[in-house]
């Protein structure tokens, strides 16, 4: 009993901590589709961000419950734990997966998305948000085109392209210390050279999998924790609620 008090004391005061972790990664999902939404076809993509952050919030209370059952037993205090875990466990796991079932569709939608986009550029002074969205990319990411550079070479676009017909790279492809270079792609030095794709690619990536392991991790954490406040209730047992 005394090593479950200790665990229960624990792990409330890991629940706080884990709250912050996890609420982070749920709002870096949905910041990520709000700065990218025009190359996210996907408009579900924030749910298991939402989900995560509702499962932060319901960890500030289960850790206050933890630490007081550690301090003092209480049966309707260790039941309504076990909901909350039940609760948590549910959202975790539902956040999890998605991220998961996300992150691996999301190399063919991007892929998909992004050459469309690139391909109808209109412009760096275009009303067109498709054009403005790559801009933004471009500038954000420091990348240019879809795979590397080269792309502005055969892009079908060429309404926008200097009136000699010279090859040019939009302006959000120069570099800041370069900011009014004139688009050439002779020359590299002044141009973002890597694609915008991969760079994208990798940090959806990255916030998937953080999500996902603060997720997983979470959720065999509160197994443990219910494991633990399942030895304290073996000793104070619910006589008149049974049914629970």
């Amino acid at each position: 009993r005394s090593f479950a008090r200790t665990m229960l004391l624990f792990f409330g005061l890991l629940f706080w901590g884990a709250a912050a972790a996890l609420a982070f990664s749920g709002a870096f999902v949905i910041l990520m589709y709000k700065n990218y939404k025009c190359f996210l076809q996907d408009s579900f993509l924030p749910l298991p961000g939402w989900l995560a952050i509702a499962a932060a919030f319901i960890l500030l209370p289960t850790g206050i419950l933890a630490i007081s059952i550690s301090a003092k037993n209480s049966r309707y205090r260790q039941g309504v734990l076990m909901y909350l875990l039940l609760i948590l466990l549910c959202l975790e796991m539902s956040s999890a997966l998605l991220a998961q079932i996300y992150s691996t569709r999301m190399t063919s939608e991007l892929k998909s998305t992004m050459g469309h986009l690139f391909n109808h550029y209109n412009g760096p002074y275009s009303e067109n948000p498709g054009s403005r969205a790559v801009d933004k990319i471009q500038r954000k990411l420091q990348c240019c085109g879809v795979q590397n550079y080269t792309d502005w070479l055969t892009s079908s676009t060429v309404s926008w392209h200097l009136p000699t017909g010279k090859a040019c790279a939009p302006e959000s492809c120069c570099k800041e210390k370069y900011s009014l270079c004139r688009d050439d792609l002779c020359q590299l030095e002044h141009l973002f050279q890597e694609g915008c794709l991969r760079k994208l690619e990798d940090q959806m990536h990255f916030v998937m999998l953080y999500l996902f392991w603060c997720c997983t991790v979470l959720g065999v954490l509160e197994l443990l924790a219910g494991f633990s406040n399942g030895i304290l209730m073996r000793h104070q047992p619910f006589q008149d609620f049974r049914i629970l």
